[in-house]
């Protein structure tokens, strides 16, 4: 049995159109799928009584990513255990990272590096091929900044040439810290 869905333009004075149950398993699995798969529905890190974090991505292309933190806390915590599994969409020969960030919509810091330059490369994300799978676990000394309290965006690029022309990734991170750590 097939179901077809009759849409009903609303007329400014409707504003409720009861659905069957069968409707509203269709309307569900469309909206879960939408929030699962559609680009740019922000990837929810961690959540914790100092500390909330999340991301998206920049682009409207979907990507094969994800990326966990732990643990979730700004508070006497000076090592973060970071996880990445990344399949890209190129080759990873040149690898520059720039990070843009901005603290309650000031910007703060503008970083950038250069992780693979194709000779002598010490991280294990260069040289990755397109369409393998990168699983690469890491620290992030976090004792060496102190965050206080607000709201920061961190834009995080990934550029395959010198001159930041061919982005291969871009991530935008909100971060609130929800208490000073001093």
């Amino acid at each position: 049995m097939m179901t077809v869905l009759n849409l009903v333009p609303l007329s400014p004075k409707l504003s409720f159109i009861p659905l069957s149950t069968e409707q509203k398993e269709v309307t569900m699995f469309g909206l879960l799928f939408l929030i699962l798969f559609a680009p740019g529905v922000s990837e929810f890190l961690c959540t914790s009584s100092d500390l909330e974090m999340s991301y998206t991505f920049c682009d409207s292309t979907p990507h094969a990513f994800t990326f966990h933190l732990t643990p979730c806390s700004m508070m006497n915590k000076p090592v973060w255990k970071a996880a990445l599994t990344w399949i890209p969409r190129s080759d990873i020969q040149f690898l520059k990272m720039v990070f843009h960030v901005w603290y309650d919509d000031a910007k703060a810091l503008i970083w950038k590096e250069l992780l693979c330059s194709g000779a002598d490369d010490e991280y294990s994300v260069c040289g990755t091929l397109k369409g393998e799978t990168l699983v690469a676990a890491f620290d992030i000394k976090g004792s060496r900044i102190t965050f206080p309290k607000g709201n920061y965006s961190v834009v995080v690029q990934g550029f395959s040439d010198d001159s930041e022309n061919n982005m291969v990734i871009c991530l935008n991170f909100t971060m609130i810290v929800k208490q000073d750590a001093f």
